[in-house]
């Protein structure tokens, strides 16, 4: 795929070979990642991004090399090298290279990469989602509260059970039973008009996006509710969608093998993002 990366100072259109077999990121999972998104020159939200990117190595006891501003220029600066007409993921990286013993990191080999890359926004069509048995981590058991690489085999197990069977993404509990989120997003559904997501509890990452969302329903007069969500609502519930920063809006239009309409809060959801989207500065 297109993209330009940047590594040790310099941009390059080709991927930067950086790590090798003995680096502690490459065989203890020592990494942490954040995903913005740049659409056609807007760039909604990259300074958050890039904080959060700033907190998640913190949360994993890496010294970050560069500062939140430092890394927002960079991605400006790839956004603009990209074009005007480019939907773009943007994915900013830091990595550790060495530990004291086997399994700790040395702070101090903390690393930076940045890759910007072309990935268009998939299409409005839905996605069909199906309840799995695998369960979102407490923060006591992992690193929830960072965007870390070593969460996400977690959730790709709980697709791929639900892909084999016949479904696209995976609805995930958390240890106590109650529903977190999707396998990639944030879930929402919608009952009697009131738009409601899961309370963040420490188990899973409540997005930016999500937050964003939140923020634009509640100005637009929308009923929020953010509380504990039980897997039986969402069986009865009048329709479902995730919130992410890949896909920004996503109906839900088959749950569990019951087919769903696109719902009003969902086509409301997106009207309202893309909408503020495009009220903020672009960079192209």
């Amino acid at each position: 795929m297109a993209g330009v990366y940047w590594y040790g100072g310099e941009w390059s259109d080709q991927e930067p070979k950086v790590i090798g077999p003995m680096d502690h990121c490459f065989w203890l999972g020592s990494v942490i990642f954040d995903g913005a998104r740049a659409i056609r020159g807007y760039a909604p939200d990259l300074e958050l991004h890039c904080a959060r990117s700033i907190r998640s190595a913190l949360a994993l006891n890496m010294r970050p090399t560069r500062t939140a501003e430092e890394i927002a220029a960079l991605c400006r600066e790839g956004i603009r090298r990209m074009g005007p007409d480019a939907e773009l993921y943007v994915r900013p990286m830091f990595f550790v290279r060495s530990g004291l013993g086997a399994a700790r990191p040395d702070p101090s080999s903390t690393d930076f990469i940045l890759a910007i890359y072309d990935a268009p926004l998939p299409p409005w069509a839905g996605f069909s989602a199906m309840m799995a048995p695998f369960r979102r981590a407490a923060i006591d058991m992992a690193p929830t509260d960072a965007k870390a690489s070593c969460l996400y085999p977690n959730g790709s197990r709980a697709a791929a059970w639900v892909q084999e069977r016949g479904a696209d993404n995976a609805v995930m509990c958390d240890p106590a039973g109650n529903v977190a989120e999707f396998a990639s997003a944030n879930l929402w559904f919608g009952k009697n008009g009131v738009a409601i997501t899961p309370v963040a509890n420490h188990t899973f990452l409540a997005g930016i996006t999500r937050k964003r969302i939140m923020g634009l329903f509640r100005e637009a007069g929308v009923p929020v509710e953010e509380r504990a969500v039980s897997v039986a609502e969402l069986e009865e519930a009048d329709e479902i969608f995730s919130t992410g920063n890949y896909a920004k809006v996503q109906p839900c239009t088959r749950y569990n093998g019951r087919e769903m309409q696109i719902g009003p809060l969902t086509t409301r959801a997106r009207e309202l993002y893309f909408n503020w989207m495009e009220t903020t500065p672009k960079l192209v």
